[in-house]
């Protein structure tokens, strides 16, 4: 595992403790309209440098970015550790591993 990921068993415990952390969601549109975990914030990887201001009130809070399987998600958490953000991962495997571990009624594409 690279150090800027945790995995989704991980994120899954903070979401069920109520652990305060922004859970961002790097894919598309169409692809977080497919399937999604409800808690999370759609800011695509595409539209996220035009977008980063909505992101400041963040720089110091706990994030977690995911993606389909957790490529996108890693660029994304490198690139905002480079924008200052002090506490972000990538969630590795994405949500199609979050449909294989967590949440089998998520479908997979």
């Amino acid at each position: 595992m690279h150090s800027l990921e945790t995995d989704c068993q991980t994120v899954k415990q903070k979401l069920d403790s109520d652990h305060p952390f922004l859970l961002l969601d790097c894919r598309e549109q169409d692809e977080h309209t497919l399937v999604n975990i409800p808690e999370a914030r759609l800011l695509p990887m595409s539209e996220i440098q035009n977008r980063i201001s909505e992101l400041d009130d963040q720089r110091e809070a706990e994030i977690v970015v995911y993606c389909h399987h957790g490529m996108r998600s890693l660029q994304v958490a490198t690139w905002l550790q480079q924008q200052g953000f002090t506490n972000v991962k990538s969630m590795q495997g994405g949500i199609d591993a979050w449909s294989c571990e967590i949440d089998n009624t998520k479908q997979r594409y």
